[in-house]
């Protein structure tokens, strides 16, 4: 009876659907470039002692909390903050919502130096175990100066579950990167976790990588963090490679902060890893790690392709920081060899979507190929591809180096929509089939979509979306 109702209920939302799609015009959106022109004005930083950077109150108080998936499935969340003065507890509490029954996890505590900086005590607890689709509220810096939160837990994974992602890249923290932290906050459309492509505090663009940005940072995102898993890719902008003042390991400072579940997917490093979150299969890459054949991020995606279940996971999404597909003269050609290296495993497996930031304007792709070229048959233009993903470049948050409005003329073939402006994503995946995406520019209302198209899951619905536009 139960497999019934849920068939039912499927069946009626499928006609719902299409009744929403029968009333869009059928026209193409395919290669436009916005007719919106942004002003142009410089990324500026907000000052250390803005409110969004205010430490709380409180002796030792915990500060910068924010929150990732802690397991593959999705029943584990890492919970993550600083303490300042010295270490605290180590401890988080943790409940079921209107439950008197609360449970304690044991974490641990990090801290490094870069250059003439050393970092507050870093703390990381998993919590495990947890019920699917369910509110909990959790509690660190248990003692003298506690501080409570909450997040959802998301449901389980399955084929006609809904769910709803954010997407924000390169975000900053200028002025600028708090209009979009703020219009994602605002939109009605209630993103559950954020899809964070890279490039988090630009505090490398300060005197010696000034990693007192990377604490402004934590307490200005913590807003959002705290209370939503966001699923984190390493950017250009987390490698603080700076030999000239003796720091030569790689992303020190990020993988202290910020901690993912790598080990869960069989990575070996902390860089790139998978999940599953509701109807999504989620792949991680690092543009920024070797990927070459043999390496070990290259065996890792090699063997993790053929591990996704499209019949528990329909779909299926990649972050990758570098984009592919990019019609800007910023950053030209740079995710180039890991497209020659990975692109056909992509089409292979019928990726539905792979998102990127880097380069600091919006772009969406339509769904092309680019991997029949050989050194002597010169077939090196992009081709139309049903099996292929949609390549969406969102990193548009608003950090300091400012926008990318310089772009190639005319539009190549291969562009859908791009404009040169600050702003974020959502896309709201609503069964095995179908799933909405909008993305909203900063100078609109919260409401106001500048780009949307439905996409159509390329294993259980594989059309073509370009002959729908929803405005």
């Amino acid at each position: 009876m139960c497999e019934k109702m849920r068939n039912f209920r499927f069946m009626i939302e499928i006609v719902m659907i299409l009744g929403l799609i029968l009333k869009i015009a059928v026209v193409s959106n395919a290669g436009k470039t916005s007719s919106f022109i942004r002003a142009v004005e410089k990324s500026v930083d907000m000052p250390l002692d803005s409110d969004v950077f205010r430490v709380p109150s409180g002796y030792n108080a915990p500060q910068q909390v924010h929150i990732t998936q802690g397991d593959h499935e999705g029943r584990a969340v890492i919970v993550s903050w600083v303490t300042m003065e010295e270490p605290g507890s180590k401890h988080v509490r943790y409940w079921r919502e209107n439950s008197k029954e609360k449970k304690s996890a044991h974490g641990k505590i990090t801290k490094y130096k870069y250059y003439n900086y050393t970092s507050g005590y870093i703390h990381h607890c998993t919590i495990k175990h947890l019920e699917f689709d369910t509110k909990y509220h959790y509690e660190v810096g248990i003692g003298k100066y506690p501080r409570t939160f909450w997040f959802r837990t998301p449901p389980k994974p399955g084929l006609n579950v809904p769910y709803t992602f954010g997407l924000i890249g390169d975000l900053g923290q200028t002025y600028d990167s708090n209009a979009t932290l703020r219009h994602y906050e605002e939109n009605p459309t209630k993103g559950q976790s954020v899809l964070f492509v890279g490039d988090l505090s630009y505090a490398d663009n300060y005197s010696n990588h000034d990693n007192r940005r990377w604490d402004s940072w934590g307490r200005f995102v913590e807003r959002s963090t705290a209370y939503q898993p966001w699923i984190w890719t390493a950017g250009n902008h987390e490698l603080d490679f700076a030999p000239e003042i003796g720091e030569t390991k790689p992303f020190k400072p990020f993988t202290h902060r910020y901690r993912t579940p790598y080990k869960a997917s069989n990575s070996t490093a902390p860089l790139w890893y998978s999940i599953k979150r509701g109807p999504a299969h989620i792949i991680v890459l690092s543009s920024y790690s070797a990927y070459g054949k043999y390496t070990p991020q290259y065996k890792w995606l090699e063997e993790e392709l053929p591990r996704v279940n499209r019949s528990v996971t329909p779909w299926l999404f990649v972050l990758v920081h570098s984009p592919w597909y990019n019609s800007y003269n910023y950053h030209y050609m740079e995710g180039e060899t890991m497209r020659v290296m990975f692109e056909p495993w992509f089409v292979q497996h019928k990726v539905d979507i792979v998102f990127s930031g880097h380069v600091h304007a919006y772009e969406r792709s339509k769904r092309v190929s680019n991997i029949e070229y050989n050194i002597v048959n010169g077939q090196c233009k992009p081709v139309a591809d049903q099996s292929a993903p949609v390549y969406i470049t969102i990193g548009d948050g608003g950090n300091i180096e400012g926008l990318a409005n310089n772009m190639t003329q005319p539009q190549p073939d291969y562009s859908a929509f791009r404009e040169a402006s600050f702003g974020h994503a959502i896309l709201d995946i609503k069964n095995r089939t179908h799933a909405y995406y909008s993305w909203h520019r900063n100078q609109d209302g919260f409401a106001v979509n500048a780009d949307s198209t439905w996409f159509f899951n390329r294993v259980w619905h594989p059309v073509d979306e370009t002959t729908i536009a929803t405005e």
